[in-house]
């Protein structure tokens, strides 16, 4: 007979529950007919994060992609209107990237469709056990020991 082997189940749950969440982001995705994937939402989501139109290095960097991969993701989002790329008012070997208004307003509806897929999975939990799994997924993401509830 074989002992339970607790970590490993851990890790099973933990990765079902990776690709249930992605199952329903990206129903809830194609639910709004947007025309994105979810590797250009996250695109779209760190790129609203700058002040001023960051490099493609500065994305691929932040997203921990290889450049090449940013390039394919800038080229569809520009296709469909979402970003534009500028140049560098300081060096003009070098590209920005930065959100129109079509992309600042189809990122508005990503964060609807990721909010309602968060309600979706999360209808589960009381609000109690809901401050929990924060807690303990702050955890997991910093790699430290968190304060218990």
């Amino acid at each position: 007979m074989t002992t339970p082997d607790p970590e490993g189940l851990l890790a099973e749950q933990l990765l079902r529950l990776t690709r249930r969440v992605h199952r329903i982001q990206k129903r809830h995705l194609e639910r709004r007919d947007l025309g994105v994937t979810p590797a250009q939402s996250r695109l779209l989501r760190t790129l609203a994060h700058y002040g001023s139109p960051p490099r493609m290095a500065d994305l691929a960097e932040r997203l921990e992609v290889v450049p090449r991969a940013v390039t394919t993701l800038v080229d569809g989002l520009e296709a469909n209107g979402y970003v534009r790329r500028v140049p560098d008012p300081t060096n003009r070997r070098v590209t920005r990237i930065e959100l129109t208004d079509e992309g600042r307003e189809t990122l508005r509806e990503l964060r609807g469709a990721r909010r309602s897929a968060a309600e979706e999975i999360l209808a589960p939990l009381t609000e109690k056990e809901r401050q929990v799994l924060g807690v303990l997924l702050d955890t997991l993401i910093d790699g430290e020991v968190a304060k218990r509830c």
